[in-house]
């Protein structure tokens, strides 16, 4: 889908005038004179961090499709808005009572947005019912997700993206598969059978026979292909899985997302209320409110929220964005829904300076090419930010250019290694096919802090990336004090990087909508 038109709008200079800093404007002149740019829409703000000067300034005020970097002001708000010891909870409670080991009436399990929750967070709440003596539930198990609506997906979100971990559905009840917290999907493990010809193995993390497996994976001999290609049939939870794996390949692990993720979470639940003794009578029934009077006997708080930002921005989680977005909703207007959070948000930038009616933002990830925003208006959220007492978390949660620690580098944790950008740059990055972003903070040569917002839309090469990193390392290579323009430091500051699938000359994905570990 083509980007949006570009407009004129927000806190970029006027046209025609020249506020650039002219050594830091020639080398970014050239740089932005890339081949792979030609024919883009692109634009650039550089400022002073500090005194809101503008450095440099290309078609800032041009609205365009900003993919992941939206996630910079749906963090920055849900920091301001709910706090940054903002909690989620998960919560069993009932309305029945308790006869020595079997509890007459039903339990609920409800949710509240937690999109941390693991199948061990729900073994413990199970923990918790055993332990209070109740080996029976003579009633139903009911799923309460009514804090949210129930609207799963994004605004104009592509169906084709569906099955993908990037893409999973809203729940407020829901579990994630691992430490990552992609909440709603499961990891399909699959590994060779004993013997060519066999089946491959394939089971799921977390267990659960929510989902079905359609196996078709075949055991090929030692040094055979190994392919292994999973997809959700769409609209089900249907998982095919397909290909070859010879008897000494590798182990597969592939994220898959589920249809209706309250049921995976009700289904993990139950079976750990069964491993820990505790019998159901009833069935599950998912999707209805816990009744005000219930009495909690369990309870699992989240992380916070200041916490959370670390798996959040580091790995670009779209889940954490979209659920942040609702819980705003639910806590400041009464309504856990994108329409409700995205009107307090609204309200959020017109406190640092941004006419929301200027933008248009209709998620909260960027998964949708519908938002539009500029980078003068990211320039400005990130200047203003910077005195609110919750800043520090919120730095330190961008990824960092060349910290190789993937909590800490994140999606930038192999660009611009071997430049003034390294160990530097913190920012966030963002991409789809012919979008890309990063907006952030850089210290430049003389020590002095700068902001800046690069966003590219409409090219058809494969990536930019490699122009992105040249304009963080020309950043940061940067001093006042010399009218000499900056060199370009060195191949690594202008080719794609290893987090990339390939270069520039074949297909190329940005880390963040890759799931290896090594990504």
């Amino acid at each position: 889908m083509a980007a949006g038109l570009a407009l004129v709008i927000g806190a970029g200079a006027p046209a025609g005038a020249d506020t650039n800093a002219p050594g830091l404007s020639s080398t970014l002149d050239q740089i932005l004179a890339d081949t792979r740019l030609d024919g883009a829409q692109v634009g650039v703000v550089v400022r002073d961090a500090e005194t809101g000067e503008t450095l440099y300034d290309h078609n800032g005020s041009l609205r365009e499709v900003p993919a992941s970097s939206t996630k910079l002001i749906t963090s920055a708000a849900a920091m301001a808005l709910l706090g940054p010891d903002y909690r989620f909870s998960t919560d069993v409670l009932t309305t029945g009572s308790q006869r020595g080991p079997v509890l007459h009436g039903d339990l609920y399990l409800r949710g509240t947005g937690d999109p941390t929750m693991l199948a061990e967070d729900y073994d413990q709440l199970a923990a918790e019912i055993a332990a209070a003596g109740i080996h029976r539930v003579d009633g139903d198990l009911v799923a309460d997700d009514t804090r949210f609506d129930n609207t799963r997906l994004g605004f104009s979100w592509a169906w084709d993206d569906e099955p993908y971990y990037y893409s999973s559905q809203i729940s407020p009840l829901t579990v994630a598969p691992n430490t990552d917290y992609d909440a709603g999907n499961v990891i399909v493990h699959v590994e060779p059978g004993a013997a060519a010809g066999d089946q491959a193995k394939v089971s799921l993390q977390p267990a659960t026979d929510y989902v079905t497996i359609d196996n078709r994976v075949t055991t090929v001999a030692a040094g055979g292909a190994r392919s292994v290609d999973v997809e959700r049939e769409h609209g089900t939870n249907t998982i095919h899985i397909t290909g070859t794996m010879p008897t000494n390949g590798a182990a597969s692990d592939t994220w898959s997302t589920v249809s209706e993720p309250t049921g995976l979470a009700a289904d993990v639940f139950a079976k750990a209320l069964k491993a820990h003794g505790v019998k159901l009578s009833g069935r599950t029934r998912l999707g209805e409110a816990t009744p005000q009077d219930a009495q909690t006997l369990a309870t699992h708080p989240s992380m916070s929220l200041k916490d959370l930002l670390t798996p959040f921005l580091k790995l670009s989680n779209n889940n954490h964005a979209e659920v942040l977005v609702k819980a705003i909703g639910y806590q400041l207007k009464g309504s856990g829904s994108w329409s409700a959070g995205l009107s307090a948000i609204g309200g959020f930038l017109r406190t640092v300076g941004i006419d929301p009616t200027t933008l248009r933002q209709v998620d909260g990830s960027g998964l949708s090419r519908a938002d539009m925003i500029s980078p003068a208006q990211f320039a400005t959220l990130l200047s203003a930010v910077r005195s609110e007492p919750w800043f520090q978390d919120w730095y330190d949660a961008l990824p960092i250019a060349c910290n190789p620690d993937r909590m800490g580098g994140g999606t930038l944790r192999s660009r611009m290694c071997g430049t003034p950008a390294a160990v530097n740059l913190h920012g966030k990055t963002g991409s789809m096919t012919g979008v890309s972003g990063l907006s952030g903070y850089v210290t430049d040569a003389d020590g002095r802090k700068l902001v800046f917002s690069m966003l590219s839309n409409d090219y058809v090469s494969s990536s930019v990336k490699g122009v992105e990193d040249a304009v963080g390392a020309a950043l940061a290579s940067y001093s006042v004090h010399s009218t000499a323009a900056p060199a370009l430091r060195s191949r690594s500051a202008v080719e794609p990087s290893s987090g990339n699938r390939a270069t520039d000359d074949g297909a190329a994905l940005e880390c963040s909508w890759l799931k290896p570990a090594t990504c």
